[in-house]
């Protein structure tokens, strides 16, 4: 192979690389523009931006799934929040997405319920079937617990015995419930009797106090005094007392506050609750008033007549007949109708009740009525303000208007002598009271939610604007400049030529012209001469272009 003269190794030297052509620069200027465009239009999306809000949280992997699956089939983007624990979409298609997953039963809850009795294969034996319903029974009344608020998941284990047609041998079922709260939720007394009662109510013949509730921690919430251990106090009786005693307060504060202004009065109470039920039966005895006996019963009997005549006659049936009525008259009297003829015996009895007064009652007292009420009372002096110089001042109530105040509590709080309630009123200056007033506390506007709100949504609109100014007049319009260049070369139109019968002193128009008009023109007839050998030379050799320009660039420095 021939070594390269020196004419060869001074044009390869000189011939220029790919980048410094002008189809490798409008590649290169095309390539910065569309990632310029990419970034704007990056931000831009960014910048709107769909909010995000829960559709579903706390589901089971296998509930997850499915409603991932259907809602990548109905084209509705999701995210997952931090930790997996919820599906999020966007804030305008968080309904629309419930309810179309609901038409389609998401999200089943992770148990099985009574829709596993559909698919009945033929042939099951019993024992299946019996598996199936308990299987069936328990997720229905899972979903049901899983439907309160406090409650994140549940499990309910039931025990069904088998029936018997022996009395000594059936056995009452049980249950069990497990329940996985949520964060920093509790259940209280009531709530957990709540699901005791639904769980008993909806197996046969199972007792509440076969029911047992445990949380996730471990901890019993079922009430185990029914099942034969200590008495505990009912959480619903504290709450009850409670609820008296704020009762009794409200309406005390609330009837003296108009007469000794608010913030002036305080008041305490304390109710002594009977929470027993008693049922009582009484009988009672009264003796009749007088000048009746008192005695109960009285019975009299007398007999009166003579020994009866003995038999005598013919035997037969003549003899067996009654004798006829007497006829003759008797001496010294008046006979009586159906008296014995011949002699005969009579009796008489009487009989005689006297009852005394019997009165039975039978009361049942109702639990939870009050047995004795205490409230105390502390009213403030009044307060006077001297309107010219400010000065606080402080009197004590008259006699008069701590009397006043007494009545209205007592008849506030239904005060009942009989029942020994008590009640006291005490009139004395609160601490501070002859302070001057505080100006109301405003708040600083730029502590005001909304205000904020408003000031975080411009300053955000700002900080996008601000990106896609910078990105356009900095970095995007420096590089289209040598594109709009071009394109102004590419549309440049050039001059008429002078018509050829025209003068040399004259124009087109056959008008002679100026000396200044002929030196304009002589100078715009060299500056595109120029510019035309210029370009031409920048075509030709675009390296000789480029040192001149550095060595410009250089003398400017």
């Amino acid at each position: 192979m021939a070594a390269a003269t020196a004419e060869d190794l001074v044009d390869i030297n000189a011939r220029p690389s790919f980048l410094e052509t002008q189809f490798g620069k409008n590649i290169v200027l095309g390539v910065g523009i569309a990632v310029v465009l990419a970034i704007m239009a990056g931000v831009f999306m960014w910048s709107q931006k769909p909010e995000y809000r829960v559709l579903f949280a706390n589901v089971s992997d296998q509930d997850g799934g499915a409603i991932t699956a259907q809602l990548d089939q109905m084209a509705i983007p999701y995210k997952f929040s931090e930790g997996g624990g919820a599906i999020m979409v966007a804030a305008d298609r968080v309904h629309d997405a419930r309810l179309k997953l609901a038409a389609q039963g998401l999200p089943k809850g992770g148990n099985v319920g009574f829709e596993l009795m559909e698919n009945q294969k033929l042939g099951v034996s019993q024992f299946h079937e019996q598996v199936n319903y308990q299987r069936s029974l328990e997720g229905e009344l899972a979903r049901s617990i899983q439907s309160l608020a406090a409650v994140g998941t549940a499990r309910v284990h039931l025990a069904l015995p088998k029936p018997s047609v022996f009395v000594r041998e059936q056995q009452k079922p049980t249950a069990s419930v497990l329940l996985n709260l949520q964060t920093g939720r509790t259940l209280d007394q009531g709530q957990v009797s709540a699901i005791v009662h639904l769980v008993a109510s909806s197996v046969p013949e199972l007792p509440a106090s076969n029911v047992t509730v445990v949380d996730q921690n471990g901890n019993l919430l079922s009430d185990t005094s029914k099942q034969g251990g200590p008495k505990q106090l009912d959480p619903n009786q504290l709450k009850y007392v409670a609820q008296i005693q704020e009762g009794i307060i409200r309406q005390v504060e609330s009837l003296i506050t108009p007469l000794v202004g608010r913030g002036n009065v305080r008041a305490e109470a304390s109710a002594d609750i009977d929470f027993a039920q008693v049922d009582t039966a009484a009988e009672q005895y009264k003796p009749n008033s007088p000048p009746e006996p008192s005695s109960i019963r009285s019975q009299t009997t007398s007999e009166a007549g003579s020994p009866p005549a003995p038999a005598a006659g013919v035997p037969g049936a003549l003899s067996n007949q009654p004798p006829g009525a007497a006829t003759a008259p008797i001496a010294g009297g008046t006979p009586v109708a159906g008296a014995p003829a011949g002699g005969g015996n009579m009796r008489k009895d009487a009989t005689t009740n006297y009852e005394v007064d019997k009165t039975i009652r039978y009361e049942q007292k109702p639990m939870g009525g009050i047995k004795r009420l205490t409230v105390g009372v502390l009213v403030n002096y009044r307060r006077i303000v001297d309107e010219k110089t400010g000065k606080v001042t402080v009197k004590a109530l008259t006699a008069a208007e701590v009397a006043q105040i007494e009545e209205l509590v007592r008849e506030a709080m239904g005060y009942s002598k009989d029942r020994g309630d008590t009640m006291t009123v005490k009139n004395a200056p609160f601490d501070g009271v002859d302070k001057p007033a505080a100006p109301p506390e405003t708040l600083p506007w730029w502590k005001d939610a909304e205000i904020q709100r408003m000031l975080w949504t411009a300053a955000r609109g700002l900080f996008f604007f601000a990106i896609l100014a910078f990105l356009f007049f900095r970095v995007l319009r420096p590089m289209l400049r040598p594109v709009m260049r071009k394109l102004d070369e590419i549309t440049e139109v050039p001059p008429l030529p002078a018509p050829p019968e025209a003068a040399a002193g004259e124009g087109a128009d056959g008008e002679p012209r100026t000396a200044l008009q002929e030196l304009e023109s002589t100078q715009n007839q060299g500056y595109r001469e120029n510019l035309q050998m210029a370009k031409a030379l920048a075509k030709d050799d675009p390296r000789v272009v480029a040192n001149v320009v550095k060595a410009w660039v250089g003398a400017n420095e």
